[in-house]
This record gives structure tokens, C-alpha cells and sequence, in this order.
């Protein structure tokens, strides 16, 4: 593949941009500088550095967020900073969208990627994904609380009762629940739909993939292939 259109492929600009880019000595690849935008590589495992930044080639991306509180999940965002800011410019300028939402106050494991049947399969509710949250609740955490939110609780327009996959008590006022769906404020409405009230709410993992203890808020990494086999083993109906 000539170069240009590797670097296009990673998100660094239009065909004219790039081409720019490595006739301005701004591109090395696998630590070499490359003037000839023209100069053809083998894609896989090639390491790029422009402008001073080292990129690896990525076929797809595949990124996870420890997102912190009072960002939106949203190109367009209302009354709150953008995840999307937190990113650096190549992958938005390659369409990274992110995998499903959290609500500007919700923390923890987003995921963004720029694979379309990967969003759809880990987004869909017939694959039944699960998601793990932490919440922090204004009143105290009790057994009929509990006892509800297994059974299954009605929200409104909802046809059915919706039940938690399971629900634990962390300490006297925290919660730990397990959906199965991704529904529109669900964790929060389940909560309420009890009698009680979401403080604060926190996405721990999805299936049994966990957000990494190092990973601090507001920062990203790539999903590597070992994270990525690790989804694949905890949802294997789901991504086959």
C-alpha cells in the first residue's frame, strides 16, 4: 500500500494532506524518514511516526476510555464537554464512534471503534451483552431493593418488567448490577422504580472484560489482540 493512503487509512488527513505531510520529512516509518509519499509498504505491524507522535497501523480501532463525569457521548454535545475531545484527531478524522453511551455523570469502561459489525454486535440487544455498574444510591441498599431488581421491575413504556441479571450489595448505599440491555437511563430507572435514587454511577466491565485499574479517568488505550480475544471468549455467541 503507497503511503499516503496508509497514513489516510490511520486518519491523518485527505489524500492532498498526507501526501504533504511525508514530502515535509514529518512521516518516519519503522524509524526512517520517508519523503516519497508515493513508497509502497506491507500495512501490518508497520510503526509510523508523524509530526513526533508514534502511530501503529491498526486495520480497525478498537480503543477503551475510563471515562470520567461531566463529559457527553456525543459529536455534538449539549451542555457538556465532548468524550470525543479526549481523543486524539486521527481517530476522529477516521470515524471511531463510540460503543453505545454513558450519561454525562456515568464514569468508567466506554469503548469506541471504527468497525461498524463490531459496534452492532456488541451494541444489539439480542446478543444480550452484559454491562456491570456500580451505583451509589441515596438511600440505603435493602434486601426487598434487592429482591426487586432480580425479579424484575416495571418502567414506564416498557411492556414488560425488566430484571437485573444479578444484583449484590456492595456496602450499606452501593449496588452492584448486571444488565443485559443497554436501555435509555435503565440503571438509574430500575433504581427508582424501587423507591430509591442513583448518587452516583460507575461502568465497571462489560461481559468480563473490566475496566483496568491503572487506567485513569479521561485516559484511552488500544484494545490490544489479547483484550480483544478476552471479549470474544466471555461473549462467544456474540461475536461469531
Amino acid at each position: 500500500m503507497k503511503l499516503y493512503r496508509i497514513l489516510q487509512s490511520q486518519g491523518f488527513g485527505s489524500r492532498k494532506g498526507c501526501m504533504a505531510l511525508v514530502r515535509a520529512g514529518a512521516v518516519a516509518v519503522n524509524g526512517a524518514v520517508r519523503v516519497d509519499p508515493e513508497t509502497e509498504f506491507d500495512p501490518a505491524g508497520l510503526e509510523l511516526i508523524v509530526d513526533g507522535v508514534t502511530w501503529t497501523y491498526r486495520e480497525k480501532a478498537y480503543v477503551l476510555m475510563h471515562k470520567p463525569a461531566g463529559y457527553e457521548c456525543s459529536h455534538h454535545p449539549s451542555h457538556h464537554p465532548s468524550v470525543f475531545s479526549l481523543l486524539p484527531p486521527p481517530l476522529l478524522q477516521r470515524g471511531a464512534q463510540c460503543v453505545g453511551r454513558l450519561d454525562q455523570d456515568t464514569t468508567g469502561l466506554l469503548l469506541f471503534s471504527d468497525d461498524g459489525q463490531f459496534i452492532h454486535r456488541m451494541i444489539s440487544p439480542r446478543k444480550g451483552i452484559a454491562k456491570v455498574y456500580r451505583a451509589v444510591c441515596a438511600d440505603p441498599v435493602t434486601d426487598a431493593m434487592l429482591d426487586a431488581l432480580r425479579a424484575g421491575v416495571t418502567l414506564n413504556d416498557e411492556p414488560a418488567p425488566i430484571a437485573a441479571l444479578a444484583c449484590e450489595r456492595l456496602d450499606d448505599g452501593t449496588l452492584r448490577l448486571t444488565l443485559a440491555e443497554g436501555k435509555y437511563h435503565q440503571v438509574k430507572r430500575m433504581i427508582a422504580a424501587t423507591g430509591n435514587r442513583v448518587d452516583g454511577l460507575h461502568r465497571e466491565a462489560v461481559g468480563d472484560y473490566a475496566l483496568p485499574a491503572d487506567l485513569a479517568p479521561g485516559s484511552w488505550r488500544w484494545l490490544e489482540a489479547a483484550d480483544l480475544q478476552q471479549l470474544e471468549q466471555s461473549w462467544p455467541s456474540a461475536m461469531s
